[in-house]
């Protein structure tokens, strides 16, 4: 397929690539979900309300299309428009018609906020140089197997906005008594052996697969938030050296 002009393509040496450290990145997930909870009101249980984040909180317009008609682009899932203050999510994710992908829905759109957050002003400078050149609004695009640092970026924020460790720590220890981890090892060998999966494929155990609908996210979304928490472990842990 052609390359679209009216896309934003960027060199490897622009300065949105620019490393962001993950501490950073949740602390602007906090501290936008703050300020949500300020000026409407406290999400202190989960689902965190994307919609009326983007929406009401951050004045975005917000709309669900045909986006790789629109743009021109194959596998293409959300985009941004920075200027005219735009999100889109493509038509293939709308929960509506299909609920088996409210998780990657919700997912995409917490990702679209993570570029307005994370990446606007950055934007906004390189953009503005272009802009004397093309005198048009260049969305962000996001196509599904993009893993670029911008889009790891997104994805970082967009996990720690749906699924913010306090929440997650709280509902964890209401059903298992304690903040004590799950050695999933076991379990991935058996879903591994059963589904014919290979070394570097990792099945969603029980676990994150009760917790996901909780939090209206995937359970590949969900189990990976919880081996970062520390509350799923993966493998089984090498024994203290005292115990």
């Amino acid at each position: 397929m052609a390359r679209n002009p009216n896309l934003v393509h960027r060199s490897v040496n622009s300065p949105v690539h620019a490393f962001v450290h993950k501490k950073t990145i949740e602390d602007g997930a906090l501290v936008l979900l703050a300020e949500y909870g300020r000026k409407y009101h406290v999400v202190i249980q989960p689902p965190v309300p994307v919609e009326e984040i983007i929406e009401a909180h951050l004045g975005l317009a917000f709309d669900i299309d045909d986006l790789p008609r629109l743009l021109n682009v194959r596998d293409v899932l959300g985009a941004t428009w920075i200027r005219s203050r735009e999100v889109k999510i493509d038509q293939s994710l709308d929960p509506t018609v299909f609920p088996s992908k409210l998780g990657r829905y919700r997912f995409t759109v917490a990702h679209e906020i993570g570029h307005w957050e994370l990446h606007r002003h950055r934007y906004l400078s390189v953009e503005g140089q272009a802009a004397m050149f093309a005198g048009e609004d260049r969305p962000v695009v996001c196509r599904s197997g993009d893993k670029s640092p911008l889009e790891w970026q997104a994805d970082c924020f967009a996990g720690y906005l749906l699924m913010p460790k306090e929440m997650v720590y709280t509902r964890w220890e209401s059903i298992y008594g304690s903040r004590e981890p799950y050695v999933a090892a076991g379990e991935i060998a058996n879903l591994k052996a059963r589904w014919g999966l290979g070394d570097d494929e990792r099945p969603t155990v029980e676990a994150a697969r009760q917790l996901a609908p909780v939090f209206e996210v995937s359970a590949q979304a969900m189990q990976i938030r919880l081996v970062e928490l520390g509350l799923i472990l993966d493998r089984v842990p090498e024994p203290r050296l005292f115990s």
